[in-house]
């Protein structure tokens, strides 16, 4: 399984040496990737069917309890063949949607390594490691939202997916951690849940929730995060099709699913969870109504489908789970194909606009077949996969306790809504009669509607089958989340309530979808609306933190180093003196340390007299020789006190820094007295209480009681561990050698900056 992980990393590795061969017509191969893995995990069917996980244990960081730990259980084997299938598909599909583009290589790149990151995510046991791959799924869409770079909006959506998950990403980073030391520093989630402990019970149980909820709700575009979601509208329609279906914004969904075994059982739980997903399904249900931009209705139905998710997740019955675990891949089944027709309708007619596409089954049959299969698998009509969900959904909230008629009233009036949306985006652009506009449009090449195609008929086949998956795909994880749950799926369950449920959704969606016609009003009513909405408060608290930041960082990083020293100097003083102040007075031993003789203080002195010479001489070359004088001070200090190691560094480094002083200032124009008698009384103040501060700093450290334990374990181990005779030479090199490579990597960064600079030859354009 790591190699199926990390796959993805190197394909999009090697496509940096090797990606000029897809820039000729070949980008097709690409698709063996994504096919390989799939048929890899289809093999992995018959084990975990057997209930026997598949699981690989890399040590990444055994001192924190952290490794590459993937497990193949139901649950993960469900969404990573998800991942894969769907995958293939899009990779094929991509091949000739973006043939002619300069940039296919790195476009595959960055879906290869989104596609690594999300198998990664789903088979990953460690909470770390989880997080990891969590966080790469992010940055990669990142990439994938604003392939096309050049445009203002691209960007912006990038920029906005990033920092709502990244936001996720912390929280959820925040949640591993607390599980992690709640579970006593076990990380591995199948370890957590046969210790048996019970996180309910927790203090930290509530905290925990939070984070939890916070990561789940922005990956998965809950309300009041969902806005991201329609704004990564910009990206490539093979992006958008992988993202809604089968990959990111699945994220949370899995999340959730897969720690409610641990998280769940308790109204905290359950009653967030519920609400949320309910009112998140509805509203984005409606808000689909008024949309134009094919691409949008498909965003806002995604959404909706997302709430019911989450919404099932919250009830947490055994039907609900079902239900839940039905509906992933019948929604992934049916999204993907109606992402790939808008790409088509884009592609070929020129135009995602419902209000001006029609008769396009003329000239392209074969996709309005796809979009018409799509469109009944969306809408729930018998003999579909997703009228097997639909039913589910049903029978869940039905069987929810005290909520069972809000939940299947906001269940029913979601499914309307979806039944609309499915058949404006796969069956309006495709009846009536064609536009004189659209009359050069003409059906694609194989390669961009056989892809949709075989994802609709899946749905159908699949829903006249259901016990293929019942069996193969939904018993194995419904059995993980819930032991011993019935997950018997069927295309007939008799006449009862849910099926009357399912004919008043089928009809209510079939008069919606006949009477309540998209157009550019209604969408413009609801655009006068977005100042309230979440996206327009987010934008407003964006750009007024834009504005204080702004002013904050013009104020301190005005471009004068004397005064960035001045803060930093100042910053330290307060936090330093704060913590020598609340540490109570400093009692110093004055017995412990030796007597002040002649050399001394006359060194004393020297050092007294070059620093006032510095501080009040009107010249700079003067102030250079000054400070020089003090550093050979402090070097003859450390040869009074059997240091002369650091006594020949601090000589050299203060030559060479007297020298490059002098050079420098040396091309200067003559000493101004520019700076105010406050500013330097100030600046005086400032260095004053520094200066005080590293004494009684100073004190304070002798006044700490000694630890021979430390040096003897170095002048013990020295020689017979690292070979070296000079202690401090070895500590700095072996003992704390990693402190010392980043020392000279900090070092060696400045240098190349520094030389950067001198070989920059600005112009006056």
């Amino acid at each position: 399984m790591l190699a199926a992980v990390l796959s993805g990393f190197v394909f999009a590795f090697a496509l940096r040496f090797v990606g000029r061969y897809l820039r000729n017509g070949n980008a097709v191969w690409a698709t063996a990737l994504p096919l390989g893995l799939f048929v890899y995990f289809a093999s992995l069917l018959p084990q975990v069917g057997r209930g026997e996980a598949v699981t690989e244990v890399w040590e990444w960081a055994p001192s924190f309890g952290v490794a590459l730990a993937f497990r193949a259980d139901g649950l993960a084997l469900l969404f990573a063949l998800i991942i894969t299938g769907i995958g293939t598909l899009i990779y094929w599909y991509t091949s000739n949607y973006l043939k002619d583009h300069p940039s296919v290589d790195r476009f595959f790149a960055y879906l290869s390594i989104f596609m690594g990151a999300m198998l990664g995510m789903v088979l990953s046991d460690d909470l770390i490691a989880l997080f990891l791959f969590w966080e790469l799924t992010s940055i990669s869409s990142f990439f994938l939202i604003g392939f096309k770079n050049e445009e203002a909006a691209s960007r912006r959506a990038a920029l906005t997916a990033l920092t709502v998950t990244g936001l996720g990403g912390l929280l959820l980073l925040a949640a591993a951690v607390l599980i992690g030391q709640a579970a006593g520093g076990e990380y591995s989630l199948q370890t957590i849940r046969e210790g048996g402990l019970d996180l309910t019970a927790h203090p930290w149980y509530g905290i925990i929730l939070f984070f939890v909820f916070g990561a789940a709700f922005t990956k998965s575009a809950q309300f009041p995060f969902h806005f991201w979601l329609p704004g990564a509208m910009k990206a490539p329609s093979p992006v958008s099709a992988y993202l809604h279906s089968a990959t990111m914004v699945k994220a949370g969904v899995y999340l959730l699913l897969r720690l409610s075994p641990l998280l769940g059982g308790h109204d905290y739980w359950h009653i967030p969870l519920t609400i949320v997903g309910a009112f998140t399904m509805v509203y984005a249900g409606v808000n689909l109504l008024f949309r134009t931009d094919l691409k949008s209705i498909l965003a806002y139905s995604t959404v909706a489908a997302l709430g019911v998710l989450v919404m099932l997740i919250g009830v947490g019955t055994a039907e609900a789970m079902l239900a839940a675990l039905v509906f992933v891949p019948a929604h992934a089944l049916y999204k993907a194909p109606l992402f790939l027709i808008t790409g088509i309708l884009d592609h070929s007619a020129g135009s995602r606009d419902v209000t001006r596409l029609a008769g396009l089954r003329h000239v392209m049959w074969p996709v309005a077949l796809a979009g018409g299969l799509a469109a009944l698998s969306n809408a729930g009509f018998p003999l579909s996969f997703g009228f097997v969900g639909k039913d589910l959904i049903y029978e869940a909230t039905l069987h929810s306790g005290s909520w069972a008629y809000w939940l299947t009233g906001a269940a029913v009036l979601t499914g309307v809504t979806l039944f609309y949306g499915g058949f404006i985006a796969g069956v309006k652009p495709f009846m009536g009669v064609l536009p004189e506009s659209f009359k050069a449009a003409h059906l694609p090449p194989g390669a961009l509607w056989i892809p949709p195609l075989l994802a609709a008929a899946a749905g159908i086949f699949f829903g006249l089958f259901p016990g293929l998956a019942g069996h193969a795909l939904i018993a194995p994880a419904l059995e993980g989340l819930m032991p011993g749950a019935n997950a018997h799926l069927a295309v007939w369950h008799g006449f009862n309530t849910v099926l009357l449920l399912s004919g008043i959704t089928l009809a209510a969606g079939a008069a919606l979808y006949y009477f309540f016609k998209p157009s550019s009003g209604k969408e413009a009513f609801v655009e006068r609306l977005e100042g309230i909405s979440p996206k327009g408060i987010a934008e407003r608290i964006s750009k007024a933190a834009m504005a204080l930041f702004g002013a904050f960082t013009h104020t301190l990083q005005n471009g004068f180093l004397r005064y960035y020293i001045l803060m930093i100097l100042s910053f330290t003083i307060a936090l330093i003196g704060y913590g020598l102040y609340t540490g109570g007075p400093v009692n110093v031993d004055l017995s412990r340390m030796t007597e002040l003789v002649g050399y001394e203080i006359a060194l004393l002195g020297i050092m007294l007299i070059s620093v006032l010479f510095t501080v009040f001489t009107q010249s700079r070359l003067a102030a250079v020789a000054a400070m020089g004088v003090t550093g050979y001070a402090l070097c003859l200090l450390f040869v009074f006190y059997s240091a002369p190691d650091l006594a020949m560094t601090q000589f050299t480094i203060d030559t060479l820094t007297v020298i490059l002083f002098v050079l420098v200032l040396y091309r200067l124009p003559r000493y101004l007295p520019i700076s105010s008698p406050g500013s330097r009384l100030r600046d005086g103040a400032v260095a004053l209480a520094f200066g005080g501060m590293i004494t009684a700093l100073a004190l304070a450290v002798l006044n700490e009681p000694m630890t021979p334990e430390v040096s003897a374990f170095y002048a013990e181990n020295a020689y017979t561990m690292a070979k070296g005779k000079n202690i401090v030479n070895v500590i700095l090199v072996d003992f704390r050698g990693a402190d010392t490579l980043v020392e000279i990597s900090v070092l060696t960064i400045a240098a190349i900056g520094v030389y950067s600079l001198l070989k920059l030859k600005p112009t006056n354009d």
